[in-house]
């Protein structure tokens, strides 16, 4: 997680009414407020119930439209709500991508929870995965970035990442290091590639005051590939209480190896050192990433 980069387009309400008003004009009356922005994609809540997502960049502009054409089919027989698209937008009005309206989803961003207190998401985050991890079809997005692929593509960054960290409390180097290598040495996955989220950490989850899961958010990185990368989900999201939950309820869902799980310990890793490393400008993910580490040091063998 670097710093954010630079938009490359001026993604402001007044574009979002004037899209309105060009492709969506039964929505055109609604009020339109900005809500958030990402990486990618700003968000502005339409009315009470919509939210409509634009990218702010051009490498956005892809994965918006992998959404579009896959999500909505995804998600019908999901038992949780996520960010599908309802409606389809497209370039206009000066701006030059496809973008997407979709239902808004009330709750808290798991990022914003104390990780104890996601523990409630644990089972119902397990059924989630288990009913999206379905066989992907040939063409399928394939990460661009690798994610779902080989775990060993990334030896290559994050060897050098976690001998430069700087100390972390509870996640001394030379072990980060052993763990990494545990995950690497874990036989590949070599089942058909399924569906992946592709990017599920805690700020991509909505949360009920309770710490139940209302939703899953922001596909962007939907793709398809080893479900290890997915599971890295245990570390992410969970304590010690919370992972058993969930490990227990997916193991009681579908079948899953020790090696997925060494595997899906080793993308934490790897996620988790990358927030650690480069999120100052971001205390939630500094705060996140060095946690995960901490987390995946718990359970090493």
């Amino acid at each position: 997680m670097a710093v954010r980069p630079q938009a490359e387009v001026d993604v402001a309400a007044s574009l979002v009414v004037a899209l309105l008003g060009l492709q969506m004009p039964d929505l055109a009356h609604l009020p339109v407020r900005f809500v958030d922005g990402g990486w990618d994609n700003t968000l502005f809540r339409v009315g009470e119930d919509l939210v409509a997502r634009l990218p702010r960049r051009a490498v956005a502009d892809a994965l918006m439209v992998a959404e579009q054409q896959w999500l909505p089919g995804l998600s019908a027989p999901l038992s949780v709500a996520t960010s599908a698209p309802v409606r389809i937008g497209r370039p206009g009005a000066g701006y030059p991508w496809h973008w997407s309206v979709s239902r808004w989803i009330d709750g808290a961003s798991g990022i914003t929870v104390p990780r104890a207190g996601r523990s409630p998401a644990a089972v119902p985050l397990a059924r989630f995965l288990a009913d999206f991890h379905r066989p992907a079809p040939a063409d399928a997005p394939v990460s661009p970035v690798g994610r779902g692929g080989p775990l060993a593509a990334r030896d290559g960054v994050v060897r050098p990442r976690l001998a430069s960290l700087p100390e972390i409390p509870g996640a001394p180097a030379d072990s980060l290091q052993r763990v990494w290598d545990s995950a690497l040495a874990a036989p590949r996955w070599s089942g058909e590639p399924l569906w992946l989220h592709g990017d599920l950490h805690p700020a991509n989850v909505v949360l009920a005051p309770d710490g139940g899961l209302v939703g899953v958010v922001d596909f962007g990185d939907l793709c398809s590939g080893d479900p290890a990368m997915d599971l890295a989900a245990a570390w992410l999201h969970f304590d010690a209480v919370g992972r058993s939950a969930f490990r227990t309820a997916l193991e009681g869902l579908r079948p899953i190896d020790a090696a997925t799980w060494d595997r899906a310990r080793g993308w934490a890793l790897s996620m988790g050192s990358a927030m650690a490393a480069s999120s100052d400008d971001s205390p939630a993910f500094l705060r996140l990433g060095v946690e995960t580490l901490a987390a995946v040091l718990d359970d090493a063998p």
